[in-house]
Parts: structure tokens; C-alpha cells; sequence
């Protein structure tokens, strides 16, 4: 399962794209790193892989997951995960309930579902707190949850927008390690947004840097 863009490029209405075309190829359970200046359009490329790019913008080029082009997909059938700065977990269900929430349709049964959360948690470092009100969580398990359902989902590839940055220095290394250590374990590709440069060097796969587009 690879991710892969060729001569991506994101524009608002008739104006001039908002970077340069990107080529790009990202193998099963490689991170790859998208950097650049405040406003060109990172979070914005991520949206617009996902399906969830605003109807003003448009996206030139094409995306491929694992050979097919997943972009006249709707957003639910491209099975892509996603990740962003704030782990937010659905404040009305248990820590289980919210892994539970995120469990692929083709988890069937009570019996399988309850214990594919309880594997999950296990992996989280959080046994024993599938009841637990999530507001009870460290920001480091709440990150560690939100990955873990996310993963439960079974997705084919996985988009991280900044996911890191509200996290102190070491529990950043800490969740870091810990996601990407999932990444490889599940061989999906995943395309990282961040502005800081130790956030690369950990994904350890291709760096991306989006440049302004010459007028």
C-alpha cells in the first residue's frame, strides 16, 4: 500500500496554485515529512487528499493509493486516517467506548469488538482504562488514545497535521516515537505536516518542502 501524488498542486479559484507541483511517493509504513511557511498550503494539501478540501479551492494533479486514483472517491472511501494538534476524544463516552467508535465494520461481534479495544488499550500503555472518563487522561494518553482508534479503522493510509506541537519537549519524543513505531508496525504510508525539523528527522522518509509558485 503506497501513497502517491504527481504534480499535486492546490489553487483558490482562478488564482496561481498556492505552491509548486508536488511529486511524491511514500511506501507502506514510511512517514513522509511536508515543510514550509505559514499559509502555502500544507494543511490545505492534507484536506485535499483526505476529500475534505472547502469547495473555493482546486486540486490539480493526481493521488494514488495503492495504484488507484482515490481522488472522484468521497471521503469515507479513501480510508484515510487522520491526526491533528488537539487529541480530541468524544467527551460523553469511556476512553473504550471512544477506541470503539473508531473499530473498522469488518470488527463483527461484541465478544471481537470488546477485545480488539482491549488490544489496542494494552498497546496504548493504558490497560484496564476502557471505563475511564477520557478528561481523566494525561495529554500523553489522550494522543496515544487517539491514535489507537484511529487505527482501529483500519485506515489505508494516515494524514498527520502538526499532531506534536502542543506536546512539552519530552512527551513530544515520547508520542513521536510511539506513532511512528505504529506507522511501520501497520505498513501504511503517512504524510506528516510540521514546522519542526526534529518532527522530520524522527519520520525518517522523504522531506517535502513546498515552495511559492514564481510570478
Amino acid at each position: 500500500m503506497s501513497l502517491e501524488l504527481t504534480g499535486v498542486q492546490v489553487r483558490i479559484a482562478a488564482e496561481p496554485p498556492l505552491f509548486q507541483p508536488i511529486d511524491l511517493s511514500v511506501a507502506p509504513g514510511q512517514t513522509a515529512t511536508v515543510m514550509g511557511r505559514s499559509g502555502i498550503g500544507k494543511s490545505t494539501l492534507l484536506d485535499a487528499i483526505a476529500g475534505h478540501l472547502a469547495p473555493v479551492f482546486t486540486l490539480d494533479g493526481q493521488v494514488r493509493l495503492d495504484g488507484r486514483d482515490i481522488l472522484h472517491l468521497p471521503p469515507e472511501a479513501r480510508r484515510i486516517g487522520l491526526m491533528f494538534q488537539d487529541a480530541v476524544l468524544f467527551p460523553h463516552l469511556s476512553v473504550g467506548d471512544n477506541l470503539a467508535f473508531g473499530l473498522s465494520r469488518q470488527t463483527r461481534g461484541r465478544v471481537a469488538r470488546r477485545s480488539a479495544v482491549d488490544a489496542a488499550l494494552t498497546q496504548a500503555g493504558l490497560s484496564g482504562m476502557y471505563d475511564r472518563d477520557p478528561a481523566s487522561l494525561s495529554g500523553g494518553q489522550r494522543s496515544r488514545a487517539a491514535l489507537m482508534r484511529t487505527l482501529l479503522a483500519q485506515p489505508s493510509a494516515l494524514l498527520l497535521d502538526e499532531p506534536f506541537s502542543k506536546l512539552d519537549v519530552g512527551l513530544r519524543q515520547e508520542i513521536r516515537d510511539f506513532t511512528f513505531q505504529h506507522i511501520r508496525a501497520c505498513a501504511i504510508p503517512a504524510l506528516l505536516v510540521t514546522h519542526d525539523p526534529q518532527d522530520m528527522a524522527a519520520a525518517g522518509g522523504p522531506p517535502v518542502h513546498l515552495q511559492p509558485v514564481r510570478t
